[in-house]
């Protein structure tokens, strides 16, 4: 019995040492870039889809979504003016592969693509999987959605089936505008609230 126990314990040591020495000797993943879960480093996420870029001027959009037939853009009667300042969007039906796309804007510069894409010809999991082996594991993973981040540009894979770009600044000083615009109404409820 003894033994048995002896053995045990120096089998037990033995898979301790050599799991530290695994680790010891993994490859260092911290490197500067996208780093998801694991920590992977794939370099840059892009920041344009089939010419469209995050950046371009609305009437360059236009041009390009008029020249590519997978977006199904028909002119003007897709472009519509969202109901805040300075904002603007596109949206398209495709006959493909992308079943619908929007592209919005602030101060005539796209600031967000985003695809529905048509799940009969595409499905989650193959989409997920390109994206990983090009970027790397998703820096947040959830049953809604994977998404990747490089400090400039933000893509997410949501389901159903939407792939999203976002140009990450412009939509953090869209956030903070908004709060600040927020925190002066609530200022000025209390205000009115108070005079009661």
């Amino acid at each position: 019995m003894k033994a048995r126990f002896l053995s045990y314990a120096v089998l037990c040591v033995f898979i301790g040492f050599a799991s530290a020495t695994l680790v010891a000797q993994a490859p260092d993943t911290t490197a500067p870039g996208i780093k998801g879960k694991e920590g992977s480093d794939s370099g840059s996420l892009p920041d344009s889809y089939r010419g469209i870029s995050l950046g371009m001027e609305i009437d360059a959009v236009k041009k390009q979504l008029l020249a590519d037939g997978l977006f199904g853009y028909r002119g003007e009667r897709d472009v519509s003016l969202l109901p805040t300042m300075n904002r603007s969007l596109i949206e398209t039906v495709g006959p493909s592969f992308i079943r619908r796309s929007w592209f919005q804007f602030h101060e005539d510069k796209l600031y967000i693509m985003t695809f529905n894409l048509d799940s009969e010809r595409v499905d989650y999991y193959s989409m997920y999987s390109t994206l990983v082996s090009k970027y790397g594991e998703p820096v947040t993973l959830d049953p809604r959605k994977a998404v990747w981040e490089d400090g400039k540009i933000t893509l997410s894979l949501e389901r159903p089936l939407t792939v999203r770009y976002v140009d990450a600044e412009v939509f953090k000083d869209l956030l903070d505008a908004s709060g600040s615009e927020k925190a002066a109404s609530d200022l000025l409820r209390e205000m009115f609230i108070s005079d009661f």
